[in-house]
């Protein structure tokens, strides 16, 4: 399957996630909310097609990450744009401290630093292979944090023993 295919449940998920959490802050229509997400996986499907790896999911992870930490993610502001939003008013509307990351079998989000992650989307990797997601899931995501310096305390998947 090409990899628009194979991406685009995981960028749905991303895209609905968003937008829910906008839908959620008020004062938008509909109509602009629909035209967002199509933006939204518009932009997510042109950022993330030379960067997906199924048979690697967590390779790239932090090239596909979109992430809010009193930056807009580049991605959101242009969809945002699309309908008008500004980046102020984004920010009014999402949370300061957003990550969410889109990697092939899995969507996972954490608001605020020291948030717990919360699977959005999870499917087994095809091929049965006994990887064991918990522990590939949180060394990917420790890199990535270490990577920005951030504090792992309450890092909640540090408790999950094999």
């Amino acid at each position: 399957a090409p990899a628009g295919a194979a991406m685009r449940t995981e960028i749905s998920t991303a895209a609905a996630f968003v937008t829910r959490l906008l839908r959620a802050a008020g004062g938008i229509g509909e109509e602009q909310l629909r035209c967002f997400r199509e933006c939204l996986q518009e932009a997510l499907r042109e950022h993330y097609k030379h960067h997906w790896f199924p048979l690697v999911p967590s390779k790239g992870s932090g090239y596909r990450c979109i992430r809010i930490n009193h930056k807009m993610d580049p991605l959101i502001g242009k969809a945002a744009g699309m309908i008008g939003l500004s980046h102020d008013r984004l920010f009014q509307l999402l949370p300061s401290e957003l990550t969410l990351w889109v990697d092939p079998f899995e969507v996972s989000y954490r608001i605020g630093e020291d948030g717990s992650i919360c699977v959005l989307y999870e499917s087994p990797q095809p091929g049965g292979k006994t990887t064991k997601p918990l522990e590939s899931r949180t060394s990917c995501k420790e890199e990535w944090r270490i990577g920005r310096s951030s504090p792992s305390k309450n890092y909640n998947m540090m408790t999950v023993s094999s």
